[in-house]
């Protein structure tokens, strides 16, 4: 069982701590555990309970109504909610409780559903990477287990192979090369994959190395193809002390490609880019890229 912190729910949840707080207060909503230095934590039932609030409210309970219903009238809402269509933020919910119960029926449901509506794309812009991002720091923390975090990682693994190996094989006039990898070390890959997908479904080639390249092979790659794009996601490694330099190196030892960074070490941080260097806030970026080849 997980223990997580009020941060950690309104992180997961949406809901600021000061309501949580509220909550627990007025209602007696919520029962948490306290640390001998009066610190609130809660449990995997706590996380599931805050979620199911969270879902009722956005879809018009009050919180008065929500706090006398028994656990079991709560699920009966809950699931005929889930059984309409929901919105985004809706769906990211709905995941959320499908890892915390390692539910694969309720992903494969939430997922079909959605790629159906939306298309496959969409679906992973909008619901798939937005539920990671919520989640990223609570895996980096340890407030979810291993088994959690596998769990989704390897379910959207799954959905991003099946699309890819679904697309088409021919490459439209004048496309452009990609040769995709991770650092030596670097085994975060989902983000890696999507991109693969992003740029076959627009018919340009991919050369996909995948994860823990050393450099040198790196290296011996792109001598063998030479190609247009260099793009690599650093979600770990190299760290915050060795991101910079390695940025400079990918530049100086491919001053002919275009290299494209994604990922948590350099999103968001002060990293000096060379001239062919560009760094994608989004995924939704690299689409915009290789559309406009």
């Amino acid at each position: 069982m997980s223990i997580y912190s009020i941060k950690d729910l309104e992180q997961l949840s949406g809901i600021k701590a000061h309501t949580l707080r509220i909550w627990e207060q007025r209602y007696d909503i919520l029962r948490p555990n306290r640390t001998d230095t009066n610190i609130r934590t809660y449990d995997d039932g706590d996380l599931k309970l805050v979620l199911n609030i969270a879902l009722l409210k956005e879809h018009g309970y009050k919180i008065s109504e929500i706090s006398k219903m028994t656990p079991e009238t709560m699920s009966k809402e809950v699931v005929k909610i889930s059984d309409q269509q929901l919105s985004y933020p809706d769906q990211i919910h709905a995941l959320t409780l499908s890892m915390l119960d390692l539910d694969e029926e309720r992903f494969e449901k939430i997922i079909n559903t959605n790629t159906i509506q939306y298309g496959f794309e969409t679906m992973m812009i909008n619901i798939i990477y937005p539920f990671l991002s919520r989640i990223g720091t609570l895996w980096v923390t340890g407030s979810i287990g291993p088994a959690q975090e596998h769990f989704i990682s390897n379910l959207v693994r799954q959905k991003i192979i099946v699309a890819i190996d679904g697309q088409l094989a021919t490459l439209k006039p004048g496309a452009k090369k990609f040769l995709l990898c991770l650092p030596e070390g670097e085994l975060h890959e989902l983000s890696l994959l999507f991109g693969n997908y992003i740029i076959r479904a627009r018919q340009n080639k991919v050369i996909y190395l995948g994860q823990s390249l050393p450099f040198s092979e790196l290296l011996f790659a792109y001598k063998v193809h030479k190609p247009d794009y260099i793009f690599s996601v650093i979600t770990s490694v190299p760290g915050p002390d060795e991101v910079q330099s390695y940025v400079y190196e990918l530049s100086n030892a491919f001053p002919e490609a275009k290299i494209l960074l994604s990922g948590y070490q350099v999103v968001g941080q002060d990293i000096d880019c060379p001239e062919n260097v560009r760094i994608l806030i989004q995924m939704k970026e690299l689409g915009g890229i290789v559309a406009g080849n």
